[in-house]
């Protein structure tokens, strides 16, 4: 698998109509120095590139790109159209967005435009060929970078031409107004409609809002701001063939569907934010990652956006320890990426995010932040020689996650059994993973799974029965298959599968797994339930009734309303596979316990003999990193071989 990159990218944001341009010379020095190879230009020029409607200033441009040339920089070039500029918001209130109160934003802050507004389309694309025209056989130019973080801060807008877009939608997906009031369930309450004219956007309501409508909804401002990236790419890919396209993803961002943005782009790139703080912090990042290889197929990635320490939008903005950015920057090369970049090069001195760290902060190049961005781009360089066999390699997985935002959209909403957080749900059995040094990716319902030994799929609460006959295969293929709690619940229109749910009676899945589910039993906050048998621990948020027709039970609830009823299940599948149930969310030793037996069932070698916490092992191309994510010295076993790592340490050694 080959890098669409010569090296590792290292670099930044770079806002150089920020500051004087006296300062720019000094910027291409400092970059040289640092070894930077890439700089991400005009994220937010709209106003300096266009001051007023149809009158544009590239010269500017003009000579920050001759600049950076001149330096050896390659360029990624933002199309600018995340911060539409005051003149548009004054000649056109109309694109501003509306919440769903009805109360229309104002401009003074950044996104400030409604997904499905045609004026702002008109405008925006007007810029980007503007800059394909200009830039588009630029020699400095590596890739172009639309918009920035879709859907960050106004993900879906309430205004009439949203609301109209959306009826649109809806009549393309229904065909008719009956197949939607069938889909919605509109015989309750009701709301029955007579012609999508009558639909609304699910607007602030008296009490519980229709959940397919609901869920419509968030398909179609997924898709609405998609089309706005769709619209930029097409321009690019007329007026600058051959150059790469992307934007920046925001990792675990609830409000996108990345499986459905993926293939938009020609490289995946991500944001990423950890906060130092958190002990626990590196296992989110990790699983990020995870997610952005897993959206692009397994190709390598570019971490687009990182801070080198503190960010200014927490309530506590802890700096990163000596050391602590060396090692989340190694954790995203470890995991597939082939560049590692920053928000942003030099810190601002106004502005909303003057106080977000940058590669050179407010006291200069003589700072510890700033020799520690050399120290790494000098790192980076090295490790881009052939025969590191790291740059454009794979990252091999045997295991995998069936990871699904319609199911994080139907469990975050009102009126479900009990309120249960879908992402820290999965991230708790992803950690159990991690802690065994076992590479994981994600994988999208439906799609195939034959390359995997073993197969998770917790918290799958939205599935049609096509999706879990792929999950029910792994058994019969010889693989392990383990489904969580809540799986199989409710089919793509929000449906109840009637029957036993995992699918409804006579489905693929319950036959796979040989029980059923009669019984929902939440518990309530903070009360565990005690787990006893061949695995034992405690288990938190659910217990569910169990009906086991055709299955080994391997522990049980010792207490609460499902005392006495199997807790874990397990059944040998007649292909030589496995497939396991879990009725609860068990805790972290649990976990472990069960992580130990799963792995046997599957026939994989775990790189840890024992569940390490705080250090990490994965294995890219001929090269296994190790990372130590605390602050105390570690010393490890991997692969048999002891590893000794300094706080924050990496190890970098022979793969295996």
């Amino acid at each position: 698998m080959a890098s669409i990159f010569p090296g590792f990218r290292f670099g930044g944001d770079y806002n150089p109509d920020q500051w004087d341009p006296s300062v720019w010379d000094d910027d291409v020095r400092l970059m040289r120095a640092a070894t930077v190879t890439t700089a991400t230009v005009g994220v937010f020029s709209w106003a300096r590139l266009e001051p007023r409607p149809g009158e544009f200033d590239f010269e500017w441009l003009d000579t920050v790109l001759e600049k950076l040339h001149a330096g050896g920089i390659r360029v990624i070039l933002a199309t600018a159209t995340a911060s539409p500029p005051a003149w548009l918001a004054r000649l056109h209130p109309e694109t501003l967005p509306v919440d769903e109160r009805g109360i229309r934003f104002g401009f003074g802050s950044r996104q400030q435009y409604s997904p499905s507004s045609r004026v702002y389309r008109e405008h925006a694309l007007r810029l980007v060929r503007e800059l394909a025209t200009r830039y588009g056989a630029h020699p400095a130019l590596e890739a172009w970078h639309t918009n920035n973080e879709y859907g960050c801060h106004v993900s879906a807008s309430y205004d009439e031409e949203s609301v109209a877009a959306f009826r649109a939608w809806l009549a393309r997906r229904y065909g008719t107004i009956d197949e939607l009031n069938r889909a919605w369930g509109t015989g309750f309450w009701s709301q029955r409609y007579d012609s999508f004219d009558e639909v609304d956007a699910p607007r602030y309501a008296p009490t519980f809002r229709n959940p397919t409508q609901l869920i419509d909804w968030k398909r179609f401002s997924s898709w609405a701001l998609l089309e706005l990236h769709r619209a930029e790419r097409a321009v690019l890919a007329e007026l600058s063939p051959g150059i790469p396209v992307t934007t920046n993803f925001m990792g675990f961002f609830a409000d996108l569907d990345y499986w459905d943005w993926a293939p938009e782009m020609d490289i995946i790139s991500d944001d990423e934010y950890p906060d130092p703080a958190d002990p626990l912090s590196h296992i989110h990042a990790a699983a990020t990652r995870d997610l952005m290889r897993s959206l692009g197929g397994g190709k390598p990635w570019l971490l687009m956006e990182q801070s080198p320490s503190a960010v200014n939008w927490r309530d506590r903005n802890a700096a990163k320890a000596p050391g602590q950015h060396r090692a989340t920057s190694f954790q995203s090369v470890a995991r597939g990426a082939d560049g590692i970049l920053h928000f942003q090069w030099r810190q601002s001195a106004s502005g909303a995010e003057k106080f977000h760290a940058a590669m050179v902060p407010h006291g200069g190049e003589h700072t510890r932040v700033h020799r520690e961005i050399q120290a790494l781009g000098r790192e980076l360089a090295e490790l881009s020689a052939p025969e590191a066999g790291v740059l454009g390699a794979a990252v091999p997985a045997s295991a995998a996650i069936v990871w699904d935002w319609e199911s994080w959209w139907a469990l975050g909403q009102d009126a479900t059994p009990t309120r249960v957080d879908y992402l820290a749900g999965v991230l708790e059995w992803y950690a159990a993973l991690l802690r065994r040094g076992v590479a994981i990716d994600f994988a999208r319902p439906g799609a195939p799974l034959d390359a995997y030994r073993l197969v998770l799929a917790p918290l799958l609460h939205v599935a049609d029965r096509d999706e879990l006959a792929v999950l029910a295969a792994v058994p019969e293929r010889g693989g392990t298959l383990v489904v969580g709690f809540q799986s199989g619940i409710l089919d793509r229109n929000l449906h109840v599968h009637l029957g036993g749910y995992l699918g409804g009676a006579g489905g693929e899945l319950q036959r796979a797994l040989g029980v059923s589910v009669e019984e929902f039993a939440p518990l309530q906050a903070g009360v565990p339930t005690t787990i006893r048998g061949e695995l034992e621990g405690h288990g938190a948020i659910w217990q569910e009734h169990l009906t086991v027709a055709d299955a080994d039970v391997i522990a049980s609830f010792a207490d609460g309303h499902a005392a006495g009823g199997a807790a874990v299940t397990r059944r040998a599948s007649a292909g030589g596979g496995a497939a396991w149930y879990v009725a609860t969310q068990p805790d972290a030793a649990l976990f472990d316990a069960l992580a130990e037996r799963l792995l046997a069932d599957a026939g994989i070698e775990a790189a840890f003999p024992g569940a390490e916490y705080g250090v990490e092992t994965v294995v890219r191309g001929g090269t296994r990193f190790v990372i130590n994510h605390t602050a105390e010295q570690r010393s490890v076993v991997v692969g048999g071989e002891p590893v000794a790592l300094d706080a924050y340490g990496v190890a970098v050694l022979p793969g295996r």
